[in-house]
């Protein structure tokens, strides 16, 4: 084990040079799947109930503001791990309506979320989405990397949340 642990750091010692210049610091970009809606489904009826109730988090909550469905898609005490926004279900949904203050418009037949992907496993369902921000070495760029949700879906209702926010 010790020959094993001493190879693998000798062999990242050897790649840290590599770090430092320009191509080994170039990444490709994060781009959307084809048919999003596709991720939201499976041949499993368990992980597919999940995935859909995830899907209409983001698509009728998320994106299109109907907050006053927050009931059929998030159970009352909705843990959430996001640093900025309050648990339970009453709390997010005054966030999203009253703070944010999203406004309702129509819920869109599809997706306009960029989602990479979606895995279900067991009660948790997690989306990678492409996320833009501006380059800090040139304001006037900006590249891509990916932004990652997870839920714990209960009874048929996203009960936990996390997502990689952080206190701004």
């Amino acid at each position: 084990m010790i020959g094993r642990t001493a190879y693998v750091l000798m062999s990242l010692s050897l790649l840290a040079p590599l770090a430092a210049s320009p191509a080994a610091q170039a990444q490709e970009a994060v781009v959307a799947a084809a048919d999003k809606e596709a991720l939201f489904t499976s041949p499993n009826p368990a992980l597919n109930a999940n995935k859909q109730v995830v899907y209409h988090i983001m698509r009728d909550l998320l994106e299109a503001g109907h907050w006053d469905k927050a009931d059929q898609f998030l159970s009352e005490r909705y843990l959430q791990h996001n640093p900025t926004v309050p648990s339970g279900r009453d709390t997010v949904v005054n966030f999203f309506t009253n703070v944010v203050k999203v406004e309702k418009k129509p819920i869109p037949d599809k997706l306009t979320t960029p989602v990479v992907f979606v895995t279900a496993e067991g009660d948790l369902v997690t989306v990678a989405t492409v996320r833009e921000e501006k380059d800090p070495q040139d304001p006037t760029k900006t590249y891509t990397t990916t932004w990652y949700d997870t839920w714990r879906i209960v009874d048929g209702k996203a009960d936990e949340h996390w997502d990689a926010a952080v206190k701004e």
